[in-house]
């Protein structure tokens, strides 16, 4: 596996990754733009808007049938928040050409359908036509409502606006349901032009091809950028916020109607983060305090003492937050709080065995080797590696990580600072 990274234009990059491991190929475009309040609906809206049709292919319909003719391609939008960032774009999965029936080339075909659908789409009143923006408006409504159908999700999601809400990670990465149900054709191409002026474009390849046939491929895609192009490129920073904003921690408390509570706590790393030396330290920590079926949290709190139907942590590299999310019911609240503090503590004093580290430094080695064998995580790794500046593969995390001490793990815990608690009880409760 080869990875070569590239600039071709102002503010256009390319990761292209040759391997022949895979059947299919991967083809993405993403444009990465500053988290903002005001701008993150318009701009979820764009991709969704682009992927319904294009000047030669205007209908969904007829989209669809060209990538049937594909060898049964895929070409779908995706919005994503990484930090303080937000990527917006469109994912793509085409046959690789050493497995077409007679030796077609698929690449230059999917470049080209790729291409047309950023670059040409369909207007109506020199804007996006009012047809497709008011569909994905309804639907992009609905993904937003259904964050709060899923209870679990929607305690995070409210954990992370009440605990960064003065900064841009606080921001859903769909933007809000009011700003959406706002927006007209108008706002969406605007933003739409804004993002091909300005927006950092990462363009990523993963199949068979030489370096030199993915350039060419996608030679009509980054002269239609350059032509697009401002005189500036988004900057993209992320706050890491070091320490938590008081003495004690927050604590929000919303009612529903539910029957079974969710309790997510929001830490903040002291500055452990991807870009740190002390990185594979913090992921072999949350893999030992919370984030593997071994961990501390799952064996202890939900196991052991039954005080939560479920229990685990999880960290955002590039943001350096750490949230533990668990389900409790609602007499059990404080005693769950308790305890997973208690676990806490005892990571931070090393009171964990050589088995609980192997194991947890084991699991994270496992799942970055198993993002070698998945287009999918690798196209997600280098994303993220795209908005850090990093450069560190894989394999190269890989080394780092099987080197873990259990001092590091310790020294990392000792971080960790409690910021903001949220609790979600019943009407009732």
């Amino acid at each position: 596996m080869n990875v070569t990274r590239e600039v071709l234009a102002p503010g256009v990059a390319l990761t292209a990754i040759q391997t022949d491991k895979f059947k299919s190929a991967a083809l993405t475009a993403t444009l990465l733009t500053p988290l903002r309040r005001e701008t993150a609906s318009a701009n979820a809206l764009v991709p969704y808007v682009l992927r319904r049709g294009c000047r030669q292919w205007p209908t969904m319909g007829e989209v669809s049938v060209r990538l049937e003719e594909l060898y049964g391609g895929a070409l779908e939008p995706t919005v994503r928040k990484r930090g303080e960032t937000q990527g917006l774009g469109l994912i793509g999965s085409f046959l690789d050409d050493a497995y077409t029936l007679e030796g077609e080339s698929v690449l230059e075909q999917a470049a080209e359908l790729l291409a047309q659908l950023l670059l040409e789409p369909v207007t109506e009143d020199g804007v996006f036509r009012e047809e497709y923006v008011s569909g994905e408006r309804e639907n992009l409504i609905q993904a937003i409502r259904a964050q709060m159908n899923e209870k679990r999700a929607y305690a995070s999601l409210r954990l992370v606006q009440e605990m960064c809400r003065g900064e841009a990670y606080g921001v859903d990465q769909l933007g809000s349901e009011e700003a959406v149900a706002a927006l007209t054709p108008r706002d969406v191409w605007d933003a739409y032009a804004r993002l091909l002026s300005t927006a950092q474009v990462e363009l990523y390849y993963c199949g068979g091809a030489d370096l030199q046939r993915v350039r060419q491929a996608l030679a009509p895609l980054v002269e239609g950028l350059k032509a697009r192009r401002g005189g500036t490129v988004d900057r993209l920073t992320c706050q890491v916020v070091l320490h938590a904003a008081g003495e004690s921690p927050r604590e929000v408390v919303d009612h529903l109607d539910v029957t079974q509570g969710k309790l997510v706590m929001g830490f903040r790393t002291g500055g452990a983060e991807v870009r740190r030396e002390d990185y594979p330290a913090l992921l072999v920590f949350n893999a030992l305090y919370g984030g593997t079926a071994t961990s501390k949290l799952f064996l202890n709190v939900r196991e052991k003492l039954s005080l939560c139907y479920y229990a685990s942590s999880a960290v955002e590299p590039v943001k350096g937050i750490m949230t533990v999310s668990s389900g409790v019911e609602f007499d059990k609240m404080r005693e769950a709080q308790e305890e997973i503090l208690a676990q806490l503590e005892a990571v931070k004093t090393g009171d964990f065995t050589p088995e609980e580290l192997t194991s947890a430094r084991q699991a994270v080695v496992n799942a970055y080797r198993s993002a070698l064998d998945s287009r999918a995580q690798l196209e997600a790794y280098w994303l993220t590696a795209a908005i850090t500046g990093l450069s560190e593969t894989p394999e190269e995390l890989i080394d780092r990580l099987e080197r873990v001490t259990a001092q590091e793990v310790a020294a990392v815990a000792r971080g960790m600072e409690l910021d903001t608690i949220y609790r979600l009880m019943g009407k009732e409760g």
